[in-house]
């Protein structure tokens, strides 16, 4: 005959049998941003625009520009341009420089902007995948001024690692190009 310690322990480890075993769900790496907030651009430049206050606004020769994120390792080039009766030119230089990664991409989206009370009529190109430069952006009065810009970060380009990133810095370029104004 079986000891009674026995038969408890069996009846307990038959029991224990019936649960049904729930693998943990994967964890996600959660991401915060600071809430945006934006100052103004120098006077120095012959167009104005708001930028985040994470940003450093760097100013080149020519007019040109960088904002820097030095907390995401992100860097967006900025590039002026006069306009002289090549404003197709322009364009058509500045969508090389997108479509160069069309290789690697996976896809590219243009979204337009227009406001045509201070004459800012922009483009901007989502280029999603494992591409150089993300986020890309051209924007024009049509007659004396053309910037454009492409988003850059200090990493080797896996786009799923670094999409958190450029959802936030979208905000920032979209922010850029709605606060655009000419100087004349």
């Amino acid at each position: 005959m079986k000891s009674p310690l026995f038969l408890f322990g069996l009846l307990v480890l038959l029991n224990s049998c019936n649960d049904n075993v729930v693998p943990k769900p994967n964890a996600y790496l959660s991401l915060s941003y600071p809430k945006a907030t934006y100052q103004k651009s120098s006077e120095a430049l012959p167009y104005r625009f708001q930028y985040s206050v994470q940003a450093i606004l760097n100013i080149k020769p020519r007019s040109w520009s960088d904002l820097q994120y030095p907390d995401l390792k992100a860097e967006l080039n900025m590039t002026y341009q006069k306009v002289d009766k090549d404003i197709m030119r322009l364009f058509l230089d500045a969508e090389k420089l997108t479509y160069k990664h069309a290789l690697k991409a996976d896809r590219i989206e243009m979204h337009p902007y227009e406001n045509k009370s201070k004459k800012v009529y922009a483009k901007i190109f989502e280029v999603t995948g494992d591409v150089a430069s993300a986020i890309q952006f051209q924007a024009t009065d049509s007659t004396k001024h053309f910037l454009s810009g492409a988003l850059y970060f200090d990493a080797s380009p896996n786009y799923d690692s670094i999409l958190p990133a450029i959802d936030y810095l979208k905000k920032d370029i979209e922010t850029l190009i709605e606060t655009l104004e000419w100087k004349h």
